[in-house]
């Protein structure tokens, strides 16, 4: 029954015409870079050019992995967190809105039993959204620079990572599995402000709100010493799978913390929603 009242959920989820405006986005955000980057002369010479000055064949990093792996980086610091926090947002709040959530209860499911089922439908979404943007990066590179070429990858604040085609490709299907728990953190924090009373938008907002906060303080360079403290430092442990060596002490801490802030969220808003008066 679990599994059944789940797969309702998902596709009331994917049934909503705006639940497929972030795959849209990002799919056309993907195509315009890919785009420039290659029928925009300066800048693939540049990226050329810092692949040489690293001592290294220009062309031969100028590949698929490469690009992919500069489009993931952008897109994951600024669309992938906003249309994670506006589904996370809406999976209650949306449903008080539109007068549904009372009809909802009134059946013999409880409260709790109904948060878990909506937490874990946006989990899923927050996973497709990951794998389309490999995916869909994947795609839409392989078409316009070489397949077979290696990964160059010069990640901010990460040691510079190059890698043959095997290795580049395991590093970047790992790096987007735990880009995964990021997307879904974020979601959480989402749908925890949606189990109070306020609107979807609101909840979205304050999701991103203290994540661009929380970053902002981790940026300054006076708090460095405290930067393993901060919700950011963690949510991005997914691009430590670029450097040459894998820190998996630091992985497994990350994503530990991530797990507890999840549970946390989850335990916040299930609170909430418990006591949450409906019927006004």
């Amino acid at each position: 029954m679990f599994f059944y009242q789940l797969k309702n959920e998902l596709w009331k989820l994917f049934g909503k015409k705006r639940t497929y405006m972030g795959f849209l986005m990002l799919l056309l955000a993907q195509l315009l870079i890919v785009g420039l980057l290659r029928y925009y002369p300066p800048a693939h010479h540049s990226i050329a050019r810092t692949v040489e000055r690293s001592g290294f064949i220009g062309e031969r990093y100028l590949s698929m992995l490469t690009i992919a792996t500069i489009m993931a980086v952008v897109l994951a610091y600024t669309m992938l967190p906003l249309y994670v926090a506006l589904i996370g947002g809406d999976l209650v709040s949306k449903e008080a809105e539109d007068g549904t959530l009372r009809m909802i209860l009134s059946r013999p499911v409880s409260r709790v039993r109904l948060l878990c089922l909506k937490w874990l439908a946006g989990f899923v979404f927050a996973i497709v959204l990951v794998l389309a943007l490999a995916s869909g990066g994947m795609f839409f590179c392989g078409l316009f620079f070489p397949v077979d070429g290696g990964l160059f990858a010069q990640v901010p604040g990460q040691d510079l990572g190059i890698f043959n085609f095997a290795d580049g490709l395991g590093r970047f299907f790992l790096a987007h599995i735990f880009l995964i728990v990021k997307a879904g953190t974020i979601m959480s924090l989402a749908f925890m402000f949606s189990c109070f009373n306020m609107k979807p938008a609101a909840a979205a907002i304050l999701a991103l709100s203290l994540i661009l906060l929380d970053r902002i303080l981790m940026e300054i360079p006076y708090f460095q010493d405290l930067k393993e403290c901060f919700l950011s430092y963690h949510l991005n442990i997914w691009q430590v799978f670029f450097q040459p060596h894998i820190p998996w002490w630091q992985v497994g801490e990350s994503t530990g913390i991530l797990f507890g802030f999840n549970l946390t969220f989850l335990i916040i808003g299930l609170a909430v929603f418990q006591v949450r008066d409906i019927k006004s």
